[in-house]
């Protein structure tokens, strides 16, 4: 006699966790990511050159710093044409686009180097950071697209790794060839020869890239594109049910926009006179300083691995404020002159400034709808801030180099208040 089965009443599903990224936009997942790896390298040989400009050019440490005026002064100029660009053309031909600035911008150290012109290298970096500000206006909502927006925050600060590991080999180039030697009291040869090879590297990674095909992508902070049309993208009009907020009535992108620009401006000064500390504080020599300057950007890379990681634990925003306060604390016993203590406070800064960028720029672009190319792209901008501190901070570190780590400060509480308060999101009422 066979006993009937009474069928399971069926579970309630359960949501399945949303993945790191799609296998369809793995290849292009790589290539993107190389790009941070670019742009990694040219913004940290700027402060290899920064202090290869004050030894063979005989500039001051505050005019040096014009060095990342121009580097970071471009972003100001480039951000919105590039983020319209992406906009109207895809982003795929933006990269093209900074890709070939980029390459531009390097093979025009060859006048600048001959002419032995300070005015022509920052043309040219200005040039050479055009192309940067492109890449970063498109890469950074690139990366958001090819996934769930709830992984963002996680892809952008994988990303921004090997942007950490472009960082290490920026200064390790710039040590062997510019810094070290009788290059790093001679003449620019070896200046002009590493960014031919640069220029040369990067025009055949644009060809490359032409050549590869994107599939389809899904904007992954769309959250509200059904309500926020196009015709509504610089403000709300009367055919829509609910009017759409313009971009700049979202609370929580304008102190992204704060945060970034102090962000930045923290990250351009400490960058540009790590060399300048390790020299006079602790008597190193160029090269050896340069040395430490890459083992400064592992510890940025490895903690941006580490944040990564945390950050399926903790949240994005809870990190940000934790590591910021912690930079607080940095940048005062960077002051204080302690020796090593204090280098290694210094050294300690990068570590803790590690995810600021990407987590800034996650949730500032976070539920922005249409808004998204738009906002991307003036985050972007707020990599000026890079433009204006190190000027400020060579001003007191030709006094005193330590003293000028207290300015900082400032820039790390604010960050800290965006991530604990700042970064929330409020969301329409019907």
């Amino acid at each position: 006699m066979q006993t009937a089965v009474t069928p399971s009443p069926a579970l309630p599903s359960v949501a399945a966790a949303p993945s790191f990224i799609e296998r369809k936009y793995v290849p292009t997942l790589v290539f993107v990511t190389s790009l941070f790896m670019l742009w990694g390298i040219a913004i940290t040989m700027g402060d290899v050159l920064n202090k290869h400009f004050q030894n063979v050019l005989q500039v001051s440490k505050a005019d040096s710093g014009l060095v990342q005026f121009s580097i970071f002064g471009a972003y100001a100029v480039m951000g919105i044409p590039a983020g319209l660009f992406m906009k109207r053309f895809g982003y795929k031909n933006g990269v093209l686009l900074g890709l070939g600035l980029y390459s531009l911008g390097a093979f025009l150290f060859v006048p600048a180097a001959n002419a032995g012109s300070f005015g022509l290298f920052r043309g040219a970096l200005f040039v050479l950071a055009c192309g940067l500000a492109t890449l970063e206006a498109v890469a950074h909502p690139f990366m958001a697209a090819l996934g769930d927006q709830r992984t963002s925050d996680q892809r952008l600060n994988f990303a921004q790794s090997f942007n950490g590991l472009g960082a290490v080999i920026g200064p390790l180039l710039g040590s062997y060839f510019i810094l070290n030697g009788t290059s790093a009291t001679g003449d620019l040869t070896s200046v002009k020869t590493l960014y031919v090879v640069i220029g040369s590297v990067i025009l055949a990674i644009a060809v490359a890239f032409a050549f590869l095909k994107v599939p389809a992508l899904q904007d992954a902070h769309a959250a509200e594109a059904h309500a926020e049309t196009e015709a509504g993208f610089y403000a709300g009009t009367p055919e829509t049910v609910a009017a759409p907020r313009k971009l700049l009535q979202h609370a929580h992108f304008r102190w992204a926009w704060l945060a970034q620009f102090l962000n930045v401006a923290a990250q351009g000064g400490t960058w540009a006179f790590f060399i300048n500390y390790g020299v006079e504080k602790m008597h190193f020599s160029d090269a050896t300083a340069a040395g430490y300057f890459s083992l400064f950007m592992v510890l940025m890379m490895s903690g941006r691995f580490v944040g990564t990681f945390l950050m399926r634990y903790i949240a994005p925003n809870k990190l940000l404020a934790a590591f910021a306060l912690a930079n607080v604390l940095m940048c005062v016993i960077v002051a204080q002159s302690w020796g090593w203590p204090s280098f290694i406070a210094l050294l300690l800064i990068n570590f803790f400034f590690s995810i600021m960028f990407p987590t800034i720029f996650s949730l500032g672009i976070k539920d922005l709808g249409p808004h998204t190319p738009q906002a991307s792209s003036i985050l972007v901008m707020a990599v000026a801030g890079g433009a204006v501190f190190p000027y400020l901070m060579g001003k007191i570190a030709n006094h005193d180099i330590a003293a000028a780590y207290y300015l900082p400060i400032i820039c790390y509480a604010f960050i800290a208040l965006f991530g604990a308060r700042l970064y929330k999101v409020a969301h329409k009422t019907a």
